[in-house]
């Protein structure tokens, strides 16, 4: 059976995250839906780069497909963004290896989060609204102590697929774009809730109501603090997904809507 690889984007803000889940809707439930119906076959098989929370977003997720076709790659895409809703988009497919496995070959993940400075007319479901005022050198200053390879335990929830709570988080930055602050975050991987944890550890730093003795803590042992100052899901975007040979990006994609 062919294999396929897929660069995907998609507005996360009607879906109850990537996974599919019975009695919700989905992005992967409706991807495998348009397969379904393009190919005519319910022997399909899709699996993304990760799992999205429900809100989340991605400008780049990608996924594998299997399915019994000859239809060209240059085919698919067209086809199955005509079956697919306005706020799931295919940008790109083709024909890959059999061992290409959209999660397990990956060797960096990125992620932007986006937080506003002002009240916006637009930007409710794709970023956070911060109305104190934020240093951004305290922000970044707890930047630089969460970067690196560390025990990520206390800034990521419970998920039976993580073997290991240890991430290596090369890259963290925070960027004064004016009315926006952008946080990109690259890691080897991304403990389930872990960037949003981050980045309201980064947000309540900047606000100067959490110390450096603080945050240094929640690396040096388990803490609930990081869950109880959690991002929304609005402002967070899966960036772009690395596989072996692919130079990694420090500067940001921002999202067009914004």
């Amino acid at each position: 059976m062919p294999r396929f690889r897929m660069l995907i984007e998609y507005d996360g803000s009607r879906y109850h995250g990537w996974q599919q889940n019975a009695g919700v809707k989905t992005i992967q439930g409706e991807l495998i839906g348009a397969c379904i119906q393009l190919f005519n076959t319910e022997k399909i098989e899709l699996y993304g780069a990760g799992r999205t929370d429900t809100g989340v977003h991605a400008l780049g997720m990608v996924a594998h497909l299997d399915v019994p076709t000859q239809m060209h790659p240059e085919n698919i895409t067209p086809r199955l963004n005509d079956l697919l809703p306005y706020d799931i988009n295919i940008m790109a497919t083709e024909k890959c290896d059999a061992a290409f496995h959209a999660r397990h070959s990956a060797t960096a993940r990125s992620y932007v989060y986006v937080i506003s400075r002002r009240r916006s007319a637009f930007g409710k479901r794709y970023l956070w609204w911060v109305k104190e005022p934020l240093s951004i050198g305290k922000m970044r200053e707890a930047a630089g102590i969460l970067k690196g390879f560390h025990d990520f335990s206390s800034f990521g929830a419970t998920s039976p697929e993580e073997k290991s709570t240890r991430v290596n988080l090369s890259h963290l930055a925070v960027e004064d774009q004016g009315d926006l602050i952008i946080i990109h975050l690259v890691g080897s991987h991304f403990l389930w809730m872990m960037v949003r944890r981050i980045t309201g550890v980064l947000v309540h730093a900047g606000k100067g109501k959490l110390t450096v003795k603080e945050i240094r803590s929640f690396i040096d042992a388990k803490s609930e603090r990081p869950a109880q100052l959690a991002a929304p899901p609005s402002g967070l975007y899966l960036e772009k997904v690395y596989y072996p040979g692919e130079p990694i990006q420090y500067f940001p994609k921002i999202p067009i809507v914004l």
